[in-house]
């Protein structure tokens, strides 16, 4: 499942974003301008149209609660969207770290760093299932339709555990299910560019959360995914179709936030520190500086 994902994304790193955007209806698809799950981010400080390859769904960057100085982390970096939008919220004080598995979407992330001169912007190779991250190191987590990739989703929550601060917290947008999907398309999800694929149901997905030991757990955002029509009877029957359409199954993206226990310790601006630091070694009313 990784090699087919690895290989997918080292050709979605060649397209451009319409492209990228129809490739979630199936290679064989007539699918036309249809963008299923991604989300608008125009409206997003930072935002960088040419490091969106119309991969995500949704904008956990928008909800992730990034302070200025803060320490993000982003699980599946693709071309850098979510690290840029996060650097506008963390600043020149703060640092932003993409780790991503394909050595062309590195590529691709690193040039659009250097074109743009943020040297507080990192890329690593790694798998997300065993993060090339320091423990405690990082403020926020982000990740935008990723996890539902990864085969071992409970390993993926316990190193964001392991790589948050004590009282850090992480925004995470995924696909996930409610009910079960008619056979036919659990068989055809690998046309979706894995966008479905490995998804797991919604209760299940949220219980792996708690589970690994967070708290103040919430889902932020929730919205439908809804495939075509036109697209759907290439897998179904008018009747199946009908069926499905009737039933409460469905896909669905979400958004959902969560917080390691422990008390976040306030990081002082540096130019607070500078200050602190002179008055100590100068003392009260001194004028040794």
């Amino acid at each position: 499942m990784k090699q087919i994902v690895r290989e997918k994304y080292s050709e979605i790193a060649t397209q451009d974003k319409d492209a990228n955007a129809s490739s979630c209806c199936g290679a064989t698809s007539s699918c036309g301008t249809y963008t299923i799950m991604s989300d608008s981010y125009a409206d997003l400080e930072g935002y960088n149209p040419d490091a969106d390859l119309g991969l995500g769904c949704g904008l956990p960057t928008q909800f992730a609660k990034i302070a200025p100085g803060d320490t993000v982390l982003d699980l599946g970096s693709g071309a850098g969207n979510d690290c840029f939008v996060a650097r506008a919220e963390t600043g020149e004080t703060g640092k932003v770290i993409g780790v991503d598995f394909t050595p062309k979407m590195l590529e691709l992330s690193r040039q659009n760093a250097e074109k743009r001169g943020f040297n507080n912007v990192e890329f690593r190779q790694g798998d997300i299932e065993d993060l090339p991250v320091t423990a405690e190191s990082v403020d926020v987590v982000v990740s935008n339709c990723v996890l539902n990739l990864v085969p071992d989703k409970a390993k993926v929550f316990s190193e964001i555990k392991r790589v948050l601060r004590p009282g850090g917290h992480f925004s995470i947008s995924d696909v996930v299910l409610r009910g079960e999907l008619p056979e036919k398309l659990v068989s055809a999800a690998e046309m979706y560019a894995g966008c479905v694929s490995g998804a797991m149901q919604m209760d299940d997905y949220l219980a792996l959360i708690e589970q690994a030991g967070f708290e103040s757990m919430t889902v932020q955002k929730q919205k439908p995914i809804l495939i075509p029509d036109d697209i759907l009877l290439d897998y179904l029957t008018p009747d199946e179709l009908k069926a499905f359409s009737a039933s409460k199954t469905g896909i669905f993206s979400i958004t959902v936030y969560a917080e390691k226990p422990g008390e976040r310790k306030v990081k002082k601006p540096l130019i607070e520190l500078a200050q602190l630091k002179k008055e100590a070694c100068c003392g009260p009313g001194s004028n040794c500086c």
